[in-house]
């Protein structure tokens, strides 16, 4: 089963892109998970798109027809080099800093969904970095209680958080009960649009929405482990 997540949006963003990819998944009635950051301080971002003022708008109408809206970290600066405990990055927003700040962070991006009037399910850690705080800042602060990152064969269960494995990011054939794809709209070229939709065509059947996923308290097993062992082996390997 594929799943489809887009990162960073924000009011600072290549709105044709993403208005592409909108438009791509609406065509095969696909419903992503969109990863929101809620006040975002990323120069990267800030300095390369002109403020979208309908940003808000977009989210409302995004959540309205069955998109699951996840919030992206607090501002997407980050201030570690640490790597937590899905070590992808060697930076974070999350990992390596206090609990309580941890804490502040999530509690003010959730505010800013809440004064829009979104609800927030799901956390998406930026550079798919966290640690055991951001872990139990999620648990006191907020009903946040599903995480969309890390390596594993299926969506499992760990010390009251849900985890929808992230794998890969672009589409691919992977011999995986359960997989997101993970999309970056502003980055994406004409080329990645075009072998998302023939990918999409060919698999249709098996994508899914968030609706669509079996909660179950499923533990990791050794083979998710010796998954993720090699999957960070290879990644390592290739820098």
């Amino acid at each position: 089963m594929y799943l489809i997540r887009l990162d960073d949006a924000c009011p600072y963003m290549d709105i044709e892109k993403w208005s592409h990819i909108e438009k791509l998944l609406d065509d095969y009635c696909i419903k992503p998970i969109v990863a929101i950051i809620p006040n975002c301080l990323d120069t990267d971002l800030t300095r390369s798109y002109q403020e979208d003022g309908l940003f808000w708008n977009k989210v409302s109408s995004w959540e309205k027809k069955g998109w699951t809206i996840g919030l992206h970290g607090f501002c997407h600066v980050f201030e570690t080099s640490a790597r937590g405990l899905n070590p992808v990055n060697g930076y974070s927003e999350f990992a390596g800093i206090d609990i309580e700040r941890q804490r502040q962070k999530i509690k003010e991006g959730v505010d800013i969904f809440r004064l829009h009037g979104i609800e927030s399910q799901v956390f998406v850690a930026p550079a798919h970095t966290f640690d055991q705080g951001t872990l139990d800042a999620l648990l006191s602060e907020r009903n946040i209680r599903v995480i969309s990152d890390t390596i594993a064969s299926d969506v499992y269960y760990e010390n009251g958080i849900y985890y929808i494995p992230q794998q890969a990011g672009s589409v691919r054939w992977m011999p995986l009960r359960t997989v997101t794809f993970c999309y970056h709209p502003n980055k994406m070229s004409d080329k990645a649009f075009e072998r998302l939709e023939n990918f999409i065509i060919k698999h249709r059947s098996s994508f899914i929405n968030y609706q669509n996923i079996s909660f179950k308290k499923r533990n990791l097993s050794q083979s998710d482990l010796f998954l993720r062992w090699l999957y960070f082996l290879r990644r390592k390997k290739s820098k």
